[in-house]
């Protein structure tokens, strides 16, 4: 007689735990730290600055900030993390991390200005070697927390890359606001206006030419966390050697950055056109070819699924492209309201990440919870099937190569020179 595979344990129930071990207690004491990381860290600015210039500052910081989460939203776009966790990123890099740079790097500085006796020399050491370690490292906790906390919702390169993406699009906001405030309060005191003023060249520096300088350096370490994710959890010495490798690039790149305006007049132009704008693009090479490898992941590991009965036929091809799968949640909203396009999301989330974990197992690195895992998602997919499976049939059949028409062959003709070829030939 055949026997049945025994369910899963039931989680213990909320009653069971510990007052300090229930998520929401957590989440709870998480929230209160970082909003008072933020007061603090708002007073402080508002220290330096002053009330006008952190009102210049904010304004003037605030105008790449959609911009970048918008282009780290995009990468994501194929299998998208919860939005709770970018969230926490960038209020850990605009709070947390900010705070934690102002306070350690302005207590180096003058642990080292006293020591030595040369201010100066302190500052530099301050800027190229003080402030790169601190930054990165703050950054980088919040990555590491998702990355022990969230395992499930960190699967490869991509999260890794936008998370530490999304942190330092935080950390550069609260940055900018101190630089861009102190400048104004610069300018205020020596009547400079206009484009000669210190606040257009600050913004010009940091807003138009650099925005991307702090997501750069941590996206490195970003990727470095990816790699751990893609090792099994048996190569623990590789899940611990990927990140900091990540670490240690992510500070040498933040430090050359730093030391460029000490290589001379020219210096930062010469680092920014050299390093810099090179490295932005490979960097956007691999997000954007990262994306493209996992919708081919996504194609090739759920038909599977559709020879089961558990997906239609047509669906891993309109799951595997984007266009296809836009065009499934517009069909949905337009026949069925914003609810139903938000199930077909859904269904497209809960697609994709099984795709992910059904090549994690062939890998050897789905972990010990797989069938767990794949019976949860297929439920969800099952769940959410008479609204999705109609939008992903429209999108397929939209989006389908045409087939070729066989048009008849020509009748065989025997080859007949031209006689201008030949005009001795009887």
């Amino acid at each position: 007689m055949a026997t049945s595979t025994p369910p899963p344990p039931a989680p213990p129930s909320s009653d069971a735990l510990r007052w300090w071990q229930r998520s929401r207690v957590r989440r709870g004491a998480l929230t209160a730290l970082l909003a008072l990381c933020g007061l603090v860290i708002l007073a402080l600015v508002r220290e330096q600055t002053g009330t006008e210039g952190f009102l210049v500052g904010l304004g003037l910081a605030v105008l790449p900030v959609p911009l970048l989460l918008g282009a780290f939203r995009w990468l994501d776009r194929v299998a998208p993390g919860p939005w709770r966790n970018q969230m926490f990123c960038f209020a850990w890099g605009a709070c947390a991390a900010a705070l934690i740079a102002i306070v350690a790097n302005s207590f180096a500085t003058r642990w080292i200005a006293t020591a030595t006796a040369d201010p100066a020399g302190a500052d530099t050491w301050g800027s190229t070697v003080i402030a790169p370690v601190v930054e990165e490292s703050a950054k980088a906790a919040a990555v590491l927390l998702v990355f022990l906390f969230r395992r499930r919702d960190f699967t490869g390169l991509l999260h890794g890359l936008v998370l530490a993406g999304v942190t330092a699009t935080g950390f550069a906001f609260t940055e900018n606001i101190l630089y861009l405030g102190n400048a104004f309060g610069t300018d205020r005191l020596t009547g400079d206006s206009g484009i000669a003023s210190v606040t257009a060249a600050t913004f010009f520096v940091r807003i138009v030419m650099s925005p991307f300088a702090h997501p750069l350096f941590t996206v490195l370490t970003g990727l470095g966390f990816g790699l751990a994710a893609l090792r099994g959890e048996d190569r623990r010495a590789r899940r611990v050697l990927f990140p900091l490798s990540g670490l240690l690039l992510a500070m040498g790149t933040h430090a050359l950055w730093n030391g460029s305006s000490a290589l001379g007049e020219y210096g930062f132009f010469a680092v920014y056109a050299a390093f810099m704008v090179p490295v932005f693009g490979l960097l956007t090479w691999l997000a954007v070819w990262s994306r493209h490898r996992e919708l081919a992941t996504v194609r090739a590991e759920l038909p599977i699924y559709a020879a089961a009965g558990w997906l239609a036929p047509a669906e891993p091809y309109a799951l595997g492209s984007m266009r296809a799968r836009r065009l499934a949640r517009a069909h949905a909203r337009r026949h069925a309201g914003k609810a139903a396009a938000r199930t077909v999301a859904e269904y497209q989330a809960s697609a994709t990440e099984l795709a992910f974990l059904r090549h994690r197992a062939h890998r050897g690195r789905a972990g010990a919870d797989f069938a767990v895992r794949e019976r949860e998602l297929l439920h969800e997919l099952w769940r959410r099937r008479e609204t999705a499976r109609p939008a992903l049939d429209h999108a397929a059949r939209t989006t389908a190569p045409p087939v070729p028409v066989a048009l008849p062959w020509p009748p065989y003709q025997p080859y007949q020179p031209h006689p201008a070829l030949h005009p001795h030939r009887p």
